[in-house]
């Protein structure tokens, strides 16, 4: 069984989390979800504004729709405070199971990204958008209610503590350990 954090135990690690660079930091994981439940480790992987983080699920399984039925572009990209998951869950081959493709250092709250603003991340360029991302059922079955309380908490939620979505602009190619900036 695993042992999970209290709320208590993760508010002491809010100031840590929130010390991630504002204007500049490094990819320190890359996932895909091919299918549901399904979860992907890479070193380096492509970003297109047509197909979002390829061999991911976003393209064919998304779970928000244009009218056309098509992928909503406004999710393409779901992005997670690395210092936020490692708090969270000291096991770093768990992190994955969070859902998100990129897990970068970097303060990701509104104050510091706002929707329409961009990351230079490798080759590639993103744009935040305003979709909010919050912890669900299987963040909270996989890394405890306490931490799906912290996240989506008003704290949690103004620091975007669960992360954050973006849209590819520019197509480009990232890979593990890259340098990226906000533009």
């Amino acid at each position: 069984m695993l042992n999970h954090l209290s709320y208590e135990q993760l508010e002491q690690k809010l100031s840590y989390i929130l010390d991630a660079p504002k204007d500049q930091g490094e990819v320190k994981l890359i996932v895909t979800r091919p299918v549901t439940d399904e979860r992907v480790v890479h070193q380096t992987i492509r970003l297109s504004a047509a197909n979002g983080v390829e061999g991911d699920k976003w393209a064919t399984e998304c779970w928000l729709t244009l009218d056309d039925g098509s992928p909503h572009p406004d999710v393409q990209v779901c992005i997670m405070n690395w210092r936020c998951i490692a708090s969270i869950d000291s096991d770093s081959e768990r992190w994955a199971l969070a859902g998100d493709n990129l897990f970068i250092d970097m303060n990701l709250s509104i104050e510091n990204l706002a929707p329409g603003d961009r990351l230079n991340l490798g080759e590639s360029i993103l744009e935040i958008t305003a979709e909010a991302h919050n912890a669900c059922l299987k963040f909270a079955n996989r890394f405890g209610r306490d931490a799906s309380r912290f996240v989506n908490d008003k704290r949690g939620r103004q620091n975007r503590l669960r992360g954050i979505y973006a849209k590819v602009i520019r197509d480009g190619t990232v890979s593990l350990g890259d340098k990226f900036t906000k533009l």
